[in-house]
């Protein structure tokens, strides 16, 4: 079927003044990836999956100009040893970065090895984007795959020792970043991997990670400060066997950003859990789209998601648990909840359950609500300030989110970044 004309010239405007990166393992999944954009298209309000979203700014040739916010915190997950990779709007920056050799993992750079003629990547490069696109089409995901100038390509063959943190500074007010990582994880291996910061004006980044039977991977993301950011992330997950997959989001700021987590668990007995928060003020709009499939027997999955919104702030879920013939005993959990701090924030939900086997425990919920009065109620009573009371409700509601971070550490550096973000705007 041909594209509509008006979505075949917004495509041919945004790829432009993109150059399709030549050479080397990576050239023949880029060109596929082209041409799956353009039997595609790129998005407008008129698709079903971005009703909810505007992704005209997504799509326009040039990156809106977006202010850069002073860095006066300390730095996130600044009390935990790690091993920090550092991109400056979408350039690796080597002088900041820690030597990249760890046991237990290899990591390179996409940009220096995509030119080889072999690289285990070759496996894995746009393979689980391309499963992805079906049967929801995720057209700014072939335009990352196609177009990515850099990345890091993570092979876990044991268990690392500490994290492997990739910082994203944001310098420049036009910048316009496409980053594509690949993360194996072998049979046995686990890892952390945690990301944060703004990135750029507009951010595009895709992740695809392939587990192997007993793998386990925990990714803890804290979306930077900048308010003018606009970003368009996605995560592909493949589970085998007994294996697991973790991963929490935390957003503050941000005047756009759609997350997308796209999970499929193949092998029996696997496990994911896909959690986030965020906190939005005023012009805002937040959106987390999650596909979870289950092709497997006796596998587990969770999708935790809050929202804390006011001064006309939008948040926007669209959560789906599929359930395969023969995905027998499968556990799926969904919850998306939203507590609007004024009448004039939004929230817009879209649970989906579509199962076909008929021994499985899924469930899904979706609520807004308001502050709730009687524990406000109690607070002030015993001489909680009103404005202190109220923050102390909003991270309690928060708390079922956080709590999908398995590492103590890492979940009081986001309950810190959380409450700063609350005491700012008190």
């Amino acid at each position: 079927m041909a594209l509509p004309q008006r979505k075949q010239s917004a495509t041919e405007a945004r790829l432009a003044g993109l150059v399709l990166p030549a050479g080397g393992w990576s050239e023949p999944p880029r060109r596929e990836a082209l041409d799956r954009l353009a039997a595609m298209g790129l998005p407008d309000r008129r698709d079903e999956y971005w009703r909810f979203t505007r992704p005209d700014t997504l799509v326009q040739p040039e990156a809106p100009s977006a202010r850069l916010m002073a860095d006066d915190e300390a730095p996130l997950f600044g009390q935990t040893e790690r091993l920090r990779i550092v991109f400056v709007d979408g350039v690796f920056d080597a002088a900041a970065s820690d030597d990249l050799a760890l046991e237990g993992v290899s990591i390179e750079r996409l940009a220096e090895t995509a030119g080889k003629d072999i690289h285990w990547a070759r496996d894995l490069y746009g393979v689980l984007e391309a499963r992805g696109q079906t049967p929801v089409q995720r057209p700014f995901a072939a335009l990352n795959t196609a177009f990515a100038s850099d990345g890091v390509l993570i092979h876990v063959t044991g268990r690392p020792s500490k994290p492997i943190n990739l910082v994203y500074v944001h310098e420049s007010e036009t910048s316009d970043v496409i980053l594509h990582h690949v993360v194996k994880v072998d049979a046995g291996g686990e890892a952390t991997i945690l990301e944060n910061g703004p990135a750029a004006a507009r951010f595009n980044k895709c992740m695809e990670v392939d587990i192997a039977d007993t793998g386990k991977l925990h990714l803890v993301r804290a979306q930077g400060r900048d308010h003018d950011r606009r970003a368009a992330t996605h995560v592909f997950a493949r589970l085998g066997a007994e294996s697991v997959f973790k991963s929490f989001t935390l957003s503050v700021n941000g005047v756009l950003t759609r997350n997308e987590v796209v999970v499929e668990l193949t092998g029996d007995d696997a496990i994911a859990h896909v959690a986030g928060a965020c906190v939005g003020d005023g012009d805002f709009h937040h959106d987390d789209t999650v596909f979870v499939t289950h092709d497997a027997v006796g596998c587990e999955s969770r999708q935790v998601f809050k929202k804390v919104l006011r001064n006309g702030a939008v948040g926007v879920f669209q959560g789906k648990i599929l359930v395969k013939p023969g995905a027998q005993k499968t556990d799926g959990y969904q919850i998306s909840q939203s507590l609007l701090l004024d009448e004039d924030s939004q929230f817009l939900a879209k649970p989906e359950l579509e199962i076909y086997a008929d021994d499985v425990a899924c469930s899904h919920g979706s609520t807004s609500g308001a502050i709730d009065e009687t524990a406000l109620f109690y607070l002030r009573s015993r001489g909680v300030p009103h404005t202190e009371a109220t923050n102390l409700l909003t991270l309690a509601f928060l708390a079922e989110a956080v709590a999908e971070i398995e590492d103590a550490d890492l979940a009081a550096d986001i309950v810190a970044r959380l409450e700063g973000w609350l005491a700012r705007r008190s």
